[in-house]
């Protein structure tokens, strides 16, 4: 490993809208690390990789990248534009100049992720877990001496995360990486580095996140005990202040000194390192009035070597059923959520007057343009509800004021995905769909999530490649795709 530093952050501050996200950062990625960044949901780490691209400007202070050294970022969602685009096309506009004979490139790069598909082929026709492969493979065809990955195993399947994997323990060169999986960071990374969402600073942190974990708890209760100290050593100087004050005469400056020796002992005080936020416990109450079978299902497509495939199906789901779908990427989960949703499948029938909760991997169905506070306004059923409870339920969710007048279209993938759930919880569905529900959340949210999906008291369909997370939820039947 070498110790030539190629990207380093000198006294960075950065504002968005008036908000701090860096505030005086000082770090340094060296050559040929692979190291992890971490934080909160909208703490600003997707913006310290625009900083680093140079796609965003620093508010103050410097950005040094060493001379000659190319970057490449792979994003979390393919941008809405690009969606057109064939697989040719999208792979030429990785590069600012035209590649000839881009062809075996792309072919080599597809063998990287694990993933085969025509030239010709639409990105939008690819399923979420297949977009995150090519959104990897347009950063790794350019061969980048830095290459920065932002959430790159959300909707990845086992497989895909084992092949992503494997290719990050050999790639030669540095990398950094946004993940909220500490198993996957923890088979690659060298160390950490971690946004603070209180002090705006970056934390640098050597070994994996269990050792980082280890790491700040040991400094916290360090802090702890030096300030337990210290409070006792000013409460005596206190005592000693007051006892010299009421004696009166010449042993008034000495009253002085000691009260003088006590406020020095509060300057040294240090400030405790505050842990993350964690979204409150919260339930999704069910719709009144629903009964009996709320959804049937008699066949269903999948999809095989890009060749739609019929199969017969006999699902039902009625109230306080749990379903599980589970299959690799592209068999065709999000297709049969879909065709469930819009109503075009004639095999699928829901029972008249079922309000359906459906949580998008994508986001496509929050509207980028409405604010944050538009957005929940705008779900069934709110109208039952004061404006008081929505924003108690939106401060469940950490939706206080600093985002509630943001646009959705400039909130983080994470905060994207609690104002997704805040909607469903004010939804109150008779049917509740979610897709890959775990992708951009923060880990510190999804036992608390797993525990309101689990108590969910009306029939639900979930997709998750995230074992540990399903396995905290009550699964009453389970249909494997594949």
């Amino acid at each position: 490993m070498s110790n030539e530093v190629i990207v380093r952050f000198n006294k960075t501050s950065f504002e968005y809208e008036h908000r701090n996200i860096l505030e005086e950062a000082v770090f340094g990625i060296r050559k040929n690390i692979k190291m992890a960044l971490m934080g909160q949901n909208g703490a600003g780490k997707s913006t310290i990789f625009r900083l680093i691209s140079g796609s965003l400007k620093p508010t103050s202070g410097k950005i040094n990248i060493q001379k000659g050294i190319s970057i490449a970022t792979a994003f979390q969602v393919i941008p809405r534009e690009d969606m057109e685009l064939t697989i040719r096309e999208f792979f030429e506009k990785s590069f600012s100049e035209k590649v000839y004979d881009i062809d075996p490139k792309i072919d080599d790069v597809l063998k990287i992720v694990n993933l085969t598909a025509p030239y010709d082929k639409i990105i939008k026709s690819f399923s979420g877990g297949q977009q995150a492969r090519l959104l990897l493979a347009a950063a790794i065809i350019q061969d980048p001496d830095l290459l920065l990955l932002d959430e790159p195993t959300n909707n990845l399947d086992k497989t895909g995360i084992e092949h992503l994997t494997k290719f990050l323990i050999d790639y030669p060169k540095t990398c950094l990486v946004i993940s909220h999986d500490a198993n996957f960071l923890n088979a690659f990374t060298d160390g950490v580095l971690y946004l603070d969402s209180f002090t705006f600073k970056v934390e640098k942190y050597n070994g994996n996140y269990h050792d980082v974990v280890k790491q700040i708890s040991i400094r916290i209760k360090r802090e702890n005990m030096k300030n337990a100290q210290l409070e006792k050593k000013i409460q005596e100087k206190k005592d000693k202040s007051n006892f010299f004050r009421a004696k009166g005469g010449n042993l008034r400056l000495v009253a002085k000194k000691m009260r003088e020796l006590a406020e020095k002992l509060e300057k040294e005080k240090v400030s405790i390192r505050r842990e993350d936020k964690t979204i409150k416990p919260f339930s999704i109450p069910v719709q009144k009035g629903i009964s009996g079978e709320i959804l049937s299902i008699s066949s269903f497509s999948i999809v095989k070597n890009y060749k739609n495939i019929t199969r017969k199906a006999n699902i039902s789901l009625r109230k306080n059923e749990h379903l599980l779908l589970r299959g690799p990427n592209g068999i065709g989960k999000t297709t049969l959520l879909e065709s469930i949703i819009n109503g075009e499948n004639k095999a699928v029938k829901i029972a008249p007057g079922t309000r359906v909760g459906y949580y998008r991997q994508d986001f496509s169905n929050l509207n980028l343009v409405d604010t944050v506070i538009q957005s929940l306004v705008s779900s069934t059923n709110v109208e039952e509800d004061s404006q008081k409870n929505l924003r108690s339920t939106a401060a469940g969710f950490l939706i206080d004021k600093n985002i509630i007048n943001s646009k959705i279209g400039d909130i983080s993938e994470g905060q994207k995905g609690l104002v997704a759930f805040a909607k469903l919880v004010l939804q109150k569905p008779g049917l509740l769909i979610l897709d890959e529900p775990t992708n951009h959340i923060n880990f510190r949210h999804l036992p608390i999530i797993a525990s309101a999906l689990d108590k969910y008291e009306g029939p639900m369909i979930l997709v998750s490649h995230a074992q540990e997370f399903v396995a905290k939820i009550r699964i009453d039947e389970i249909i494997d795709l594949d």
